[in-house]
């Protein structure tokens, strides 16, 4: 999707977003290397901002855990930061931080245009569903941190993480914060029902917060891939398939403040969210 005209003066510009569904392994150079064609695909079309999954650093489909995680400064947002400074081009991305008693946290990343660390978001909602449990790897974030938010063009993205998204107070709390846009990088697991619920836990999000929602997924073994564009009205504006993809498109500040005039649900609410 790429703009014909400029806008007219003084509109919002829009924002141009690389989404990168990509396959990502235990092999920690292997995946900064794919991170990095991702950066180059982003910088060739001209992108303001590249999404990359959950656990891209590194993830493994029995687990990720302590071993498969890199401190702040370690290589791989080493890298997502040289490259977003060399690019101009803004960073989400998902880690494994290291943690507390033996386990990691579950991290996206947040990296401005300027190379500088503008958020980190730990994952509150850990996977103990389906037969797994995250939590025996994985630390979970504090549900009262701050909303983590990166103000880009006319649009302001707000981060979550995968199974977050069965959690509607979640973004509820992030639109409240100013999100224009939620922005879900996810490995989310196969299995029956699974890429339907994606499907409509997206659209639903998106509906109710009369906001853009991008669902970023995982290719490979073991994960559905499927991201998802939404607009605030629940349309679908793009979906990938199962396998490796990159896609850009262009995000309108005008469609969501259309939509939130002719649908002003948030304004009509009569509830608020507070972390328990």
């Amino acid at each position: 999707m790429v703009p014909t005209a400029a806008p007219p003066s003084g509109s919002p510009s829009k924002v141009r977003v690389t989404v990168a569904q990509l396959t990502v392994s235990d092999d920690a150079a292997a995946n900064r290397a794919t991170a990095e064609g991702a950066f180059r695909e982003a910088a060739r079309v001209g992108a303001d901002l590249l999404v990359l999954p959950e656990y891209a650093s590194a993830y493994d489909p029995r687990g990720v855990g302590a071993e498969h995680a890199e401190p702040l400064d370690g290589p791989y947002v080493s890298m997502l930061r040289r490259r977003a400074a060399e690019d101009g081009v803004a960073v989400i991305a998902g880690v494994a931080l290291p943690a507390g008693d033996g386990r990691a946290a579950n991290a996206l990343v947040v990296v401005d245009r300027e190379g500088a660390l503008a958020g980190v978001y730990r994952k509150v909602h850990l996977y103990d569903a389906f037969g797994t449990r995250e939590s025996d790897r994985l630390e979970p974030g504090p549900a009262g941190a701050e909303p983590v938010t990166l103000p880009l063009g006319g649009l302001t993205f707000g981060v979550l993480t995968c199974y977050d998204l069965r959690f509607p107070e979640s973004a509820r709390r992030l639109v409240d914060a100013g999100a224009d846009v939620l922005v879900y990088p996810a490995a989310w697991m196969a299995g029956p029902l699974k890429v339907d619920h994606w499907h409509t836990l997206l659209r639903a999000r998106a509906i109710e917060n009369t906001a853009i929602v991008l669902g970023v997924g995982m290719a490979g073994r073991s994960v559905t891939g499927r991201s998802l564009l939404v607009g605030p009205d629940g349309v679908v504006g793009l979906e990938l398939g199962e396998g490796p993809e990159i896609r850009t498109v262009d995000l309108d500040p005008a469609g969501v403040a259309a939509t939130r005039r002719a649908n002003p649900s948030l304004a009509n609410r009569r509830y608020t969210v507070a972390p328990l």
